[in-house]
């Protein structure tokens, strides 16, 4: 499927008058190959939602090789949970091994964290992106007001797909972090420990910590930059996007 950018407005502007159950519901109807990508609250609350429309969803989950121990545990429970296969995407080591060979295992800390999620990431990302038509991200416009807060419910993403052309459903866009947590709570959804520690924002072990009350919860991921760096590059149309 190749859309105009007109098509593309009128998709996303009729889409966000929706809920996130009917986004989801017709993103799974106008995309066979379509998957969700999953790391944290906000995507197992998507895949939650999904499995209520259709039984054979498609899962990913981006395995950095550097996620805390309670996160690999969290990623198994929700697969027995649900009854899913998540499929890990992981690093090409021809590319990770010299990385790590030249620099160590937390350069991260000296020249900031874009090399290293253009390895662990980024790249593994655009690998599988490559072999589907559409995405579904939990992506929310509070998560981070600097780059997020435009953000729409459909888009044209800026990585390709399998025939070239990718789109994106960003279902939440218009939810709190309290309705994710309502959500949560009413339907009794699993979730990761972490964040009965005060983990909010969860990535990488080394580049992720714990805040404090009335802390943003991206000011625990990559403390040691700047404001505007709180993006690794997975939704680069966010940054694009705000110039």
């Amino acid at each position: 499927m190749s859309l105009i950018d007109s098509q593309i407005t009128e998709i996303d502007q009729e889409l966000a008058k929706k809920q996130p159950k009917q986004i989801i519901k017709d993103a799974l109807e106008r995309f066979n190959n379509i998957a969700i990508s999953f790391s944290g609250a906000e995507d197992v609350v998507l895949i939650d939602l999904a499995l209520k429309a259709k039984k054979d969803i498609q899962v990913f989950s981006l395995d950095t090789g550097r996620l805390h121990p309670q996160t690999y545990a969290y990623i198994d429970q929700i697969r027995k949970h649900y009854g899913i296969t998540i499929e890990l995407v992981s690093p090409d080591h021809q590319e990770l091994e010299p990385f790590i060979k030249e620099k160590g295992l937390f350069s991260f800390y000296e020249d900031g964290h874009n090399e290293c999620c253009s390895i662990r990431k980024i790249n593994p990302l655009k690998r599988k992106l490559k072999t589907v038509d559409a995405w579904i991200t939990g992506q929310r416009k509070d998560q981070s007001p600097g780059t997020r807060n435009s953000i729409p419910v459909f888009q044209k993403d800026n990585f390709e797909g399998t025939s070239g052309d990718l789109y994106k459903f960003n279902p939440l866009a218009n939810w709190s972090s309290e309705d994710v947590w309502n959500y949560i709570q009413m339907f009794d959804v699993p979730y990761n420990p972490l964040h009965n520690q005060g983990f909010i924002s969860i990535g990488c072990q080394p580049c992720t910590r714990a805040v404090l009350p009335n802390q943003h919860e991206r000011e625990g991921r990559w403390w040691w930059e700047n404001e505007g760096g709180k993006e690794c590059g997975l939704h680069a149309s966010n940054i694009i996007t705000k110039g």
